[in-house]
């Protein structure tokens, strides 16, 4: 970068401050490099601040140089076969063009500005996404009832509770009666929610706060010789936040003598390194066949391989896991992102044998402190009758 560079710059006063600017750059990606170790060698379960930007600052400017030396090599590489395809008499390799290595910097230096953006505004910049589903079986009594999806809080990401606050206050707004987290409240251990269980607490809707544990929330009582006591300190923090949590369980919303049955099931994903807990059979112990279900699954990919063949049909079907990879492009007209590579369902609405699925992109961030494109999502569903 430094080589290439410099040659815009020639001498002079400019040289002098592309030196200084390029030197500052340098070292703040090292001491970010030394933070970030720092926070691993220490193994804390929270984050002290400042720690989540000196993350997306290392990440951000590793993919920019990674971008900025690719592209210098794939043009270097088209300078060089000119040369050897050039016919005329002189053999000499022709000089970088100052334009082009001009657009190639401007080209990376916008994705570094997305990314920070990414990692001081976006990961807190919610989207609400409301989507309406009309149901032939669904009891006239629950006809509008509006339920609020989140997904993958990721507490331990957090360095302080401003962003999660302005979640919350934003779900409170919407009136919900229904909210259903669909996972991974934490990282990788129960205590990083400490800090949050008074914000989280807030969230208020008429008939209740269910959910379900995501493949996150059980890293941490792998490393614990008391498992028993681990879980059942988690399972108060729930308690303590007001949510009921579903394991492998279901429970029943009444309204004016009719209901409907809300599904919760632990775990489930098809790749090896995930708990494949969930255990649909015995969550739909007591549900009859006619019996309108809302399934809380963790891991979309439970859908395809379970909840699609199951006798019993699940009418929708809520799930996270995915964050949208915290990456992509989300427009009206196109829609992409890495984690369609990784999985089938990754965002948004599917429909199969009359049965929904609908897929959180996430409410919190993980690993990358940020989001670029892919926007925080806080889904508010209204569930209408067909007739």
């Amino acid at each position: 970068m430094y080589q290439s560079l410099k040659q815009i710059f020639g001498v002079g006063i400019g040289f002098r401050i592309f030196q200084a600017t390029f030197c500052l750059f340098v070292l703040l990606s090292n001491y970010s490099f030394y933070r970030v170790g720092q926070k691993i060698r220490d193994r804390s379960l929270f984050h002290g601040a400042g720690v989540n930007f000196y993350i997306g600052f290392l990440i951000s400017g590793l993919v920019t140089k990674l971008i900025y030396c690719i592209s210098m090599f794939l043009y270097d590489a088209g300078r060089m076969c000119y040369l050897l395809l050039s016919l005329g008499d002189r053999f000499s390799l022709v000089d970088r063009l100052d334009y082009v290595i001009i657009g190639i910097a401007v080209l990376s230096f916008l994705v570094f500005v997305i990314m920070i953006y990414g990692v001081t505004v976006g990961k807190a910049n919610y989207k609400l996404e409301k989507v309406s589903l009309t149901f032939k079986d669904l009891p006239k009594a629950f006809d509008g009832i509006k339920i609020v999806q989140l997904s993958d809080i990721h507490a331990g990401s957090y360095d302080n509770e401003r962003g999660l606050q302005k979640g919350i206050k934003l779900i409170n707004k919407q009136n919900p009666d229904l909210i259903l987290f669909t996972g991974d409240l934490v990282n990788d251990h129960k205590d990083e929610v400490n800090p949050y269980i008074g914000v989280l607490k807030q969230l208020k809707s008429k008939y209740g706060v269910f959910a379900v544990l995501g493949n996150h929330d059980y890293y941490g009582a792998y490393r614990q010789s008391d498992k028993d006591a681990y879980w059942s300190d988690f399972f108060a923090k729930y308690t303590a936040m007001g949510f009921t949590l579903l394991n492998n369980q279901n429970k029943s919303i009444q309204i004016s003598g009719t209901h409907i049955k809300i599904v919760g099931v632990e775990n489930w994903g098809n790749a090896n390194w995930t708990p494949k807990r969930g255990d649909l059979d015995k969550a739909l112990q007591g549900v009859t066949p006619e019996d309108f279900c809302v399934l809380l699954t963790h891991d979309p990919s439970h859908w395809d391989h379970k909840v699609i063949s199951h006798s019993k049909k699940i009418d929708l079907s809520l799930a996270g896991h995915t964050h949208g990879f915290q990456f992509g492009i989300n427009l009206p007209f196109f829609k992409w992102s890495p984690a369609k590579y990784r999985y089938p369902r990754w965002m948004g609405l599917y429909y199969e044998d009359g049965q929904y699925l609908y897929v959180n992109r996430g409410f919190g961030y993980l690993a990358f402190p940020g989001r670029i494109g892919m926007r925080p999502e806080i889904t508010v569903l209204t569930l209408n009758c067909a007739s």
